[in-house]
C-alpha cells in the first residue's frame, strides 16, 4: 500500500469513527499517522529541477493565488507596475510574475503565481514548486471570480493540506522534550493518554508539555509539525458587476477589468500586512514627510534602531517623539516605547 492509499485508508476510518471520550486517543493517533503520511507524500510529489526562486525585495511579499482564468493577471496589473500576459484561456502565467505596489510610502512586492489546480497539495500541476513559493509570503491573496466562488473552500483546502494555517495564530502548545521521565501535561482539555498517544506517532516519549489554549486535536498535532505556516489571507471575489455575493471582514469584491474595489483592496492589504508609518527627524532639522518608515504595528523605538542599522542600539542615547504615542510634542523616550502610525521619531545617538 503507498502513501496515498493509506493516508485515504486512515481517512475513511476516522469519517467512521464516532468522536468521544472514548474515541478521542484513538482518533488523535489516526490524525497523528495522516499528517505524517501527508508530509511524506509531498516530499515524494516534489520534481527535481528549476523549481521557482524568487527574491524578497520592498516592505512585503504578498502572493496571488487561483485557479486558471480568475483575472489574477488583470489584478497585478491595476495594483503594480508589472506587465503580465492577459489571457482567455487557461494556464496563461506560467511563471511567477513579480509586480511592486506603492501605498501608503510602502513598497509591496506582489507575486502573480501559476493557476492553482486540484490536488496541488500533492504536487499535481506544479503544486508542489507554486506552494514553495507561498511559503514566502507575508501575505496571501486568494482570487476566485463570482462564479467561482465555491472554489475557495478548495484551494483553502489545498493551501491546508500544504500546512498553510490562514488568519490563525501558532498553536500556544509548548513541547519540551527530554531524555526520561515520561509524558508531563499540563492544561488543555485532552486525556493525558491522547497526548501520550500522538506523541509517540511522532517518536517523542518523554516531554513537557504546556498547553495554553482551549486546542482541539489538529491544534495538538500543528504544534508539532514542522511545515506549518501561519500567514493572513485576504479572498478577493472578481468580476464582482456581475453580482455581489455577501462578503467577510477577510474578503472583498472587486472588478479587476473596470478597475472597481481596488483602492479597497489596497487599504485591505495595508491592513491584514499591520503596517504603519513612522516619520525620522534629524535634531534640528524638519521631518521628512515624503518617505516614511514602514514598520509593523507594535514595534518599538529598538524596532526602529534595528530596522535602521543592526548597530544603533549600542550608539543609543535618547529619542524623542511626535505624535499620537506622545503624551505631548517632543515626549523624550526609551528603547521600549511603543509608537504608532503617524508618529514622528527624532534619534539621538553618540
Amino acid at each position: 500500500m503507498n502513501p496515498e492509499e493509506e493516508a485515504k485508508e486512515i481517512e475513511d476510518e476516522i469519517a467512521r469513527t464516532q468522536y468521544n471520550k472514548a474515541t478521542e486517543k484513538h482518533i488523535g493517533k489516526l490524525k497523528a499517522k495522516i499528517a505524517l503520511l501527508c508530509s511524506k507524500i509531498q516530499k515524494k510529489s516534489g520534481k527535481k529541477g528549476a523549481g521557482y526562486s524568487i527574491k524578497k525585495h520592498g516592505d512585503a511579499t504578498v502572493l496571488l493565488v487561483g485557479f486558471p482564468s480568475v483575472g489574477k493577471s488583470t489584478l497585478l496589473n491595476q495594483l503594480t507596475n508589472a506587465e503580465s500576459k492577459v489571457g482567455d484561456y487557461d494556464f496563461t502565467t506560467l511563471d511567477v510574475i513579480p509586480g511592486v505596489m506603492e501605498y501608503k510610502g510602502a513598497k509591496i512586492q506582489i507575486l502573480d503565481v501559476p493557476g492553482l489546480v486540484e490536488g496541488a497539495a500533492s504536487g499535481r500541476g506544479r503544486g508542489r514548486e507554486i506552494l514553495s513559493v507561498v511559503r514566502n509570503a507575508d501575505l496571501i491573496l486568494i482570487m476566485v471570480d463570482v462564479e467561482g466562488i465555491d472554489k475557495v473552500g478548495v484551494i483553502e483546502k489545498e493551501l491546508y493540506e500544504a500546512g498553510f494555517r490562514l488568519n490563525k495564530e501558532p498553536p500556544q502548545i509548548k513541547i519540551d522534550r527530554k531524555s526520561a521521565g515520561g509524558v508531563n501535561v499540563t492544561g488543555g482539555c485532552f486525556n493525558r493518554d491522547t497526548v501520550v498517544s500522538v506523541l509517540r506517532e511522532f517518536g517523542i516519549h518523554n516531554a513537557d508539555v504546556v498547553i495554553a489554549e482551549d486546542s482541539d486535536m489538529d491544534r495538538l498535532i500543528d504544534a508539532l509539525m514542522k511545515n506549518r505556516v501561519y500567514v493572513p489571507a485576504i479572498t478577493i471575489v472578481n468580476k464582482a458587476d456581475r453580482g455581489v455575493p455577501k462578503t467577510g471582514s477577510d474578503s472583498i469584491c472587486i472588478s479587476a477589468l473596470r478597475g472597481t474595489g481596488i483602492n479597497g483592496l489596497k487599504e485591505l492589504i495595508w491592513k491584514k500586512l499591520r503596517f504603519m508609518r513612522i516619520y525620522m527627524k534629524r535634531p534640528g532639522k524638519e521631518p521628512d514627510m515624503k518617505e516614511p518608515l514602514v514598520i509593523r504595528e507594535g514595534s518599538t523605538v529598538e524596532d526602529v534602531c534595528r530596522w535602521v542599522h543592526g548597530g544603533l542600539k549600542k550608539q543609543f542615547r535618547s529619542a524623542r517623539v511626535w505624535g499620537p504615542s506622545a503624551r505631548f510634542p517632543g515626549q523624550g523616550v526609551g528603547l521600549k516605547h511603543g509608537l504608532v502610525d503617524g508618529d514622528v521619531l527624532e534619534l539621538n545617538i553618540s
